[in-house]
């Protein structure tokens, strides 16, 4: 049988169920898990066979919601974690460690910046931020001999830029190092980062995911293809014998397909205990199976406001790759040929008074710090998610002081075309 459509993967990915079995995905809402002998439950704690003894790695249902994201993404192997920002920390810190160097695109989510350039930085990992628009030469420039990753952001948020992500797949893999894309925004209905290069693949699950804002979560993504072993060197947390695990050595035991997620459980989940709940993975799986259905509206919505917003005479500007025009419209259509999302970014003629003044005035649309939800919801960004950064950081980051981050959810297009056009006015 061919491969199957992502939408069948959306519905029936990740959990076959056999005779007599439950037909939707269990809830294993439990804690420990029972052994006839210690031996038994050994085995499990040397990495030496399969099974759960403790939620805080592994979890039935869990597993099952990961395995239905690996077949999305088209990957070797994924992991939840408890939040998009915990998916972000180990993609980055199952690599890197103190004395390291990663390189990122300037223009990410303000809680990814200030975990890299704040939080991070203060374990000793340093990060070097460049402009998704840089040249090939730039980037290059950027990259140290103690570099250990790439990171970008597919479409970023809330700049909305769209990263290339062929070029910097280009510069990771000429320098001997993974590309780490987020991929929150496009989803894997949208963009497939592993077939433009990427290596590893996180998600916020909390945004269109879920979709309903119920659950909080996030995943990793392993493409299975980066050769560690070509870059032992490199990587001596996935190439060497790992002494918390009785000297096991990543790649040699589970090879490139499985390392990189078997270390990011057995050692950072361990240690950090950032797991995502059962009954979060549950609520995220029921807003998976809708979710090639969901984005097809929300991207119909989103150009269908950004249309209206880019000929409104209060609005000084918009940013939406799906519109003809926008500065990475050709990007969106070699990357997102089916879709931008449904989040529009724009600026309010009279700055940041003005912004926070209309917003205060629409009825459909909510003012929230969410995103990406079947409700519209909206936010100025400069004065929540990205209100630590100063003002060159904001510029870097693709965020001015007018800037309204619009997430258009389900609704009636014309219910919220109405919803704005009265607040504008």
């Amino acid at each position: 049988m061919a491969e199957q459509g992502i939408g069948t993967k959306c519905v029936q990915g990740g959990y076959t169920p056999g005779n007599g079995e439950p037909r939707q995905i269990p809830i294993v809402q439990s804690t420990t898990f029972k052994y006839a002998s210690s031996a038994d439950m050994g085995k499990l704690f040397d990495l030496e066979a399969s099974g759960y003894f403790y939620t805080r790695l592994q979890n039935p249902t869990n597993d099952y919601v990961a395995a239905k994201l690996a077949q999305l993404e088209g990957g070797s192997a994924a992991m939840l974690t408890s939040s998009g920002q915990a998916a972000s920390f180990y993609s980055v810190f199952n690599i890197a460690s103190c004395g390291d160097h990663v390189v990122s695109s300037s223009t990410i989510y303000g809680g990814t910046y200030n975990l890299f350039a704040v939080t991070m930085k203060r374990m000793g990992i340093d990060f070097t931020f460049v402009s998704p628009d840089c040249t090939e030469e730039e980037l290059d420039a950027a990259f140290r001999p103690n570099t250990k990753a790439v990171f970008g952001e597919t479409i970023a948020n809330p700049a909305l830029t769209v990263l290339d992500i062929e070029k910097f797949a280009r510069a990771a893999h000429a320098h001997g190092v993974p590309l780490i894309i987020d991929n929150t925004f496009a989803t894997p209905v949208l963009c497939r980062p592993f077939e433009w290069g990427a290596d590893i693949v996180t998600h916020s699950t909390t945004k269109y995911m879920d979709g309903h804002g119920a659950a909080v979560g996030g995943c990793i993504v392993d493409s299975g293809k980066f050769d560690w072993t070509a870059h032992a060197d490199k990587f001596p947390g996935l190439c060497t014998p790992d002494e918390s695990y009785h000297g096991v050595t990543y790649t040699e035991r589970f090879g490139l397909a499985g390392a990189f997620i078997t270390k990011a459980t057995a050692q950072l989940m361990r240690d950090f205990g950032s797991i995502q709940s059962p009954q979060n993975a549950f609520l995220l799986n029921l807003g998976l199976e809708s979710l090639h259905v969901r984005m097809k509206r929300h991207s119909e919505n989103g150009l269908a406001v950004a249309q209206f917003l880019s000929g409104h005479p209060q609005v000084s500007w918009v940013n939406y790759a799906g519109l003809p025009g926008d500065k990475y419209h050709a990007l969106a259509e070699k990357y997102l040929p089916d879709g931008a999302c449904g989040v529009v970014s724009f600026g309010v003629k009279g700055g940041r008074a003005a912004a926070e003044a209309f917003m205060g005035r629409l009825k459909v649309a909510a003012i929230e710090t969410h995103v990406a939800d079947a409700r519209t919801c909206c936010l100025h960004p400069a004065s929540a998610t990205h209100r630590q950064m100063n003002d060159d950081e904001l510029r870097a980051a693709g965020v001015s002081p007018d800037l309204v981050r619009y997430s258009c959810g389900l609704e009636d297009a014309a219910d919220l075309i109405a919803d704005l056009d009265q607040a504008l006015a």
